[in-house]
C-alpha cells in the first residue's frame, strides 16, 4: 500500500525524448511508453517510483523536476497547500485512466504536482 502523501511520480524535464530514452536507457535500463498525442513518455525504474519526460516550454524550463505526490483527497490537500501559503497554479484536471492532478509551488518556489489515483479495481 502506497503511504497517502509519498512521491509516486516524477518528471523530468526534456528537450528531445528520443535522447533520453537512450541515455536513461543505456545508463540505467529503464523501460518506457511513448504517448505521442501528448509529446510525453513515461518510464519505469526497477524498485523506484515512475516517471516521465516533459517537453522543455516557456513555463517548463530544462532542469526541471517536478515531483508528483500522493493525495486521497486532492480538493482537501489543495485547501491546505493555499492556507500554508502555498500557490496553487492549476486546479484539479483529469487524467483519462490515471485520475485527477493540480500543480502548485511551495513558498520557495518549487514546482510541485498532487496526483489523486482513481480507486484501484477489485
Amino acid at each position: 500500500m502506497t503511504h497517502p502523501h509519498a512521491i509516486v511520480h516524477f518528471e523530468i524535464s526534456s528537450k528531445d525524448r528520443a535522447a533520453m530514452k537512450k541515455f536513461y536507457g543505456d545508463v540505467f535500463a529503464w523501460e518506457f511508453k511513448d504517448y505521442d498525442e501528448m509529446n510525453y513518455t513515461t518510464f519505469t525504474a526497477e524498485g523506484g517510483s515512475p516517471g516521465g519526460f516533459n517537453p522543455i516550454t516557456d513555463t517548463n524550463s530544462a532542469g526541471t523536476i517536478t515531483p508528483y505526490i500522493n493525495t486521497p483527497d486532492i480538493a482537501d490537500s489543495i485547501k491546505k497547500i493555499k492556507a500554508a501559503g502555498g500557490d496553487v497554479l492549476m486546479e484539479p484536471m483529469e487524467i483519462p485512466t490515471v485520475g485527477h492532478y493540480s500543480m502548485f509551488k511551495d513558498p520557495s518556489g518549487n514546482l510541485m504536482a498532487l496526483l489523486q489515483p482513481l480507486p484501484m479495481e477489485g
